[in-house]
């Protein structure tokens, strides 16, 4: 008698029972209403169709959560880079220039207008007036401002 062979169905380089794992995994570092969300969409961890839809959708929650962590400069930092895959580096380093002339005039107008008149100094003297527990290669100073 001859058997039939099946032929193993791959996803992304996972097999069935690894990508199982993964979602659940994955479902783990989601937030509690998103996996609420996903309960009541019927998304489940059953059945080749379901499991790479659920794969997709976690993957677009992690994808939406990794922007949500960001600070503002971050975000500006990102979508500076996504901005530039669509010029060229003559044009790039164009803008670069334009930009560090406007930041070197700024930073110029503003020391005019809030000089720094404090002095500091920094004294690597051994005494100081307060005394610390140190460790054997701890440095101490201390700063006088006049």
């Amino acid at each position: 008698m001859t058997e039939l062979k099946t032929k193993k169905t791959i996803f992304n380089g996972m097999s069935y029972r690894d990508t199982q794992r993964v979602n659940s995994k994955n479902r783990n570092k989601l937030k509690q209403e998103d996996i609420h969300w996903l309960k009541t969409e019927g998304y489940k961890n059953v059945g080749w169709n379901n499991l790479i839809s659920l794969y997709h959708k976690i993957k677009d929650f992690l994808d939406k959560y990794q922007f949500d962590d960001l600070t503002l400069e971050e975000l500006f930092l990102e979508a500076d880079r996504i901005g530039n895959k669509y010029l060229t580096s003559q044009e790039i380093q164009e803008t670069n220039y334009k930009l560090a002339k406007e930041v070197n005039e700024i930073a110029e107008e503003i020391d005019r207008q809030y000089p720094d008149t404090e002095i500091e100094i920094i004294d690597f003297s051994n005494k100081t007036k307060k005394t610390y527990k140190r460790q054997s290669n701890q440095k101490s100073y201390r700063t006088i401002k006049y």
